[in-house]
């Protein structure tokens, strides 16, 4: 696993041992980022199930002004903190080891670019982009990234949320939603 291009381009990442984390292949995680390449630079970032911190950590070496990662596990933190250190990059960045769904409801800021990439087996994704919507924390042209199973149906989100285009990769989707003005 690595950087894919920007400030820290080609510089490998620490990877979370064990099966609990399922990080974004090299060649979706490149897809992502050529779907939004123009939504980056000087955006703020949240990278709500952190796993690794790649997601984010691809975004801040791409221009991202600032990113905010979260992930339950105590283990995941410190590795995002890790990679955020070797990256250099952890002066644009904050992480915050706890439950993502608290951490929504107490959020207090808006992002313009968020990555969710729960467990696949969860229902997370859903409850994460249905809060989301409903405390309204994304800027306007703001986008939501969201990976998921292929098979998985995502809702529609109440106005001024736009469901987008679905990718697929094999087993994998991407789904974008944008907020409109």
């Amino acid at each position: 696993m690595r950087v894919i291009t920007g400030i820290a381009r080609g510089m490998r990442l620490k990877e979370l041992p064990g099966l609990e984390t399922r990080p974004t292949t090299d060649k979706v995680k490149e897809s992502i980022f050529n779907i939004i390449q123009f939504d980056i630079e000087g955006r703020r970032v949240l990278d709500l199930f952190g796993g690794t911190g790649q997601l984010g950590i691809e975004a801040l070496s791409r221009g991202a002004d600032h990113c905010t990662f979260v992930d339950l596990r105590k283990e995941a933190a410190a590795v995002i903190r890790e990679n955020l250190a070797h990256t250099r990059l952890e002066e644009h960045a904050r992480v915050v080891q706890g439950d993502c769904m608290a951490f929504l409801t107490g959020a207090g800021e808006r992002f313009d670019l968020i990555f969710l990439d729960p467990p696949y087996a969860s229902d997370l994704l859903e409850k994460s982009l249905t809060l989301i919507a409903k405390i309204d924390i994304v800027t306007e042209n703001g986008i939501i990234v969201c990976e998921s199973a292929a098979q998985a149906e995502l809702p529609d989100l109440p106005v001024p949320y736009e469901k987008g285009r679905e990718y697929r990769y094999g087993k994998i989707k991407l789904t974008l939603y944008r907020r409109a003005v």
